[in-house]
């Protein structure tokens, strides 16, 4: 519930700052106090959009902060899903600069204006004439009646399942359009993945061929220096190993004068074992060395038909080779499979289908098993408001579609006059009579579902002394769920409240400022008066004032 509001610096407001309370809080004040500024104010706060018009005083910034008590109200995911800090005692701000430039805040947290609006939304519920409109549409009519068949955990549950059977049906269209494009590819993706199948593609084997035709492109060469190598290491006077031998017999004989010397000899040693090794290397790399003309030929073919398929498919590796093989072989096997693809997925289809009928038919039946009650309740409660012969018809049929609220088409008519015909709301009902419907729709309501703060705009306008009372006991009702504000100019209305506020104008010298203050009871008496019977109090203003209030 809204518990305090503080609005600086907004049109013919200065500042001011007030608490309320739970309960039904009625306010008045003179035609052109500044009601509706109040409103307004309250507006910006739950992200209506402004300019700088706005701004009392040009020079300095507009400030509007509302506090609510959100502690019943379950909103803890939105706040998560915002990253915005959930408090039990919540305040919106909204500031409006100079430059014309507006921010919003949430527990001084900055947000969007998207988001001020959606959360101001699921606070503060105002009704004005323009609200009313809300009635006739078919969405808000279905709300209304799934809220008396106790609809929420139905709807949830059609939801998850719709929303999953839209996903399958997507799947499904994509196989089908899948299939009728890939008659036409496949042919020729069978011949790519033979083409790839062919070089028998596996990581490394480019590298392995390149090496291979190195070798053997280059025998000859590779043969002589072998030889060569091996004649500097084996020649019987100027080898390698026989100058290491003279070496090797010069150290023995200095290996028992010292450490030094003995490791020395030591390392000399390995040498002669090591070039040793080479030259049996040498020796046996030149025995299997040979020109092979047909293995170089088959690995020139091999290699090339790799750079030929690189090219063609613009890649630059064997293993980039390997991956489009392996697409291509995914691709045909689909096309392949796709017949039992489709039959299955269509299966799936239709299963969720006839579970969506079922889901859809159970929440049809509950909404046409509280229709009557509804219609009932309409008309009574629109008697009390001066609508006699107020008379509604409401059904759920079947659609043809699936829908986010259910499969059905709400009828939703309504005649006021005996004898009339039914039409749509929005073409037979006039303004005043779509706030008494409006009224009544939520009282009802309200019994239901735990609505936000509601704040009534002159809803009661252009009513009789009597309805009004009716409207006013009506909101008064209500309050008892809910935290209940009603802007009104009807003493009937307004003695109904458990609080009064009072918007009114005071003039001074830099100007007009609009002011609010709670009434007192005795100030209660005098202004109910007022509205009574005009500034003059008469005695009978003042008792009638009075008998209102008790």
């Amino acid at each position: 519930m809204l518990t305090n509001l503080s609005i600086k610096n907004y049109a013919l407001i200065d500042d001011i700052d007030v608490q309320f309370s739970d309960g039904f809080t009625t306010i008045t004040g003179e035609t052109g106090a500044g009601k509706s500024i109040l409103l307004g104010g309250l507006s910006l706060v739950l992200g209506k959009r402004a300019d700088l018009s706005s701004l009392k005083d040009e020079t300095q910034k507009c400030i509007i902060e509302a506090e609510f008590d959100i502690s019943n109200y379950r909103l803890e995911p939105f706040f998560e899903e915002n990253d915005v800090d959930h408090e039990d005692r919540t305040l919106l701000r909204r500031e409006i600069l100079p430059s014309g430039k507006s921010r919003a805040f949430v527990n001084d947290t900055p947000v969007t204006l998207d988001i001020l609006k959606t959360l101001g939304g699921q606070l503060v519920d105002v009704h004005s004439q323009h609200q009313t409109l809300q009635l006739t549409e078919n969405e808000f009519q279905l709300k209304v009646v799934d809220a008396l068949a106790e609809n929420t955990e139905r709807l949830k549950n059609y939801r998850n399942q719709l929303e999953e059977f839209l996903k399958v049906s997507k799947e499904l269209q994509g196989l089908i359009d899948f299939q009728s494009n890939a008659d036409k590819e496949q042919d020729y993706n069978s011949f790519l993945l033979k083409e790839l199948e062919a070089v028998h593609l596996k990581p490394g084997i480019q590298e392995e061929l390149e090496a291979e035709y190195e070798q053997l492109n280059n025998v000859e060469q590779i043969m002589e220096q072998l030889s060569l190598g091996h004649q500097l290491l084996q020649h019987e006077e100027i080898g390698v190993l026989a100058q290491l031998a003279n070496l090797k017999r010069a150290m023995q004989q200095l290996a028992d004068f010292g450490p030094d010397y003995h490791a020395l000899n030591e390392r000399i040693q390995s040498v002669v074992i090591e070039m040793d090794d080479i030259s049996n290397e040498l020796e046996q790399l030149t025995d299997t060395v040979e020109a092979n003309p047909a293995r170089l030929e088959t690995v020139n073919s091999q290699l090339q038909q790799l750079y030929d398929l690189q090219k063609k498919h613009q890649v630059g590796s064997v293993d980039a080779l390997i991956q489009i093989k392996e697409e291509l072989s995914q691709k045909v096997d689909d096309v392949a499979n796709i017949e039992s693809k489709i039959a299955s997925k269509k299966a799936e289809v239709n299963q969720m289908t006839e579970k969506l009928e079922e889901m859809a038919l159970e929440i049809r039946n509950a909404r046409n098993k509280v229709i009557p009650e509804l219609k009932e309740r309409l008309q009574v409660n629109l008697v009390q408001l001066g609508m006699p012969s107020a008379s509604f018809y409401i059904e759920a049929k079947p659609s043809n579609t699936f829908k986010t609220n259910g499969k059905d088409d709400l009828i939703f008519l309504f005649s006021a006059n005996k004898g009339s015909n039914y039409g749509e709301l929005k073409k037979v009902a006039s303004g005043g009579e779509l706030s008494r419907i409006m009224l009544t729709i939520k009282s009802i309501l309200a019994s239901y579902e735990q609505l936000p703060t509601m704040m009534f705009d002159e809803i009661d306008t252009g009513v009789s002394g009597e309805i009004s009372n009716r409207m006013g006991e009506i909101m008064q009702e209500m309050s008892k769920n809910m935290q209940v504000f009603s802007i009104t100019h009807l003493p009937q209305v307004a003695s109904k409240g458990q609080h009064q506020f009072k918007v009114y104008k005071e003039e001074h010298e830099s100007g007009t400022s609009t002011r609010m203050k709670k009434l007192s009871e005795k100030e209660r008496v005098q202004e109910l008066a007022e509205m009574l019977g005009g500034k003059t109090l008469s005695e009978s203003a003042l008792a009638h004032a009075k008998q209102l209030l008790q």
